[in-house]
């Protein structure tokens, strides 16, 4: 499981990067490099599965303290 948590701990720091370039110069990495298609579509929703996979793991390391 861990490494599953490591993966997915990774996806979701590229996905704030990608949000920290669109704040910062209006630049869109994903779709850049994948266009604006299905494929960026399974991309951000890969990131936002992601996300909340990191939720169920900020409060699993809470409870072992």
């Amino acid at each position: 499981m861990e490494t599953l948590q490591k993966i997915c701990l990774v996806i979701t720091i590229i996905g704030a990067v990608n949000w920290g370039l669109i704040g910062l110069f209006d630049f869109n990495l994903v779709e850049s490099l994948v266009g604006t298609g299905a494929f960026a579509k399974v991309i951000y929703t890969l990131v936002g599965i992601t996300g909340l996979i990191n939720i169920g793991i900020l409060f699993n390391h809470l409870e072992t303290k």
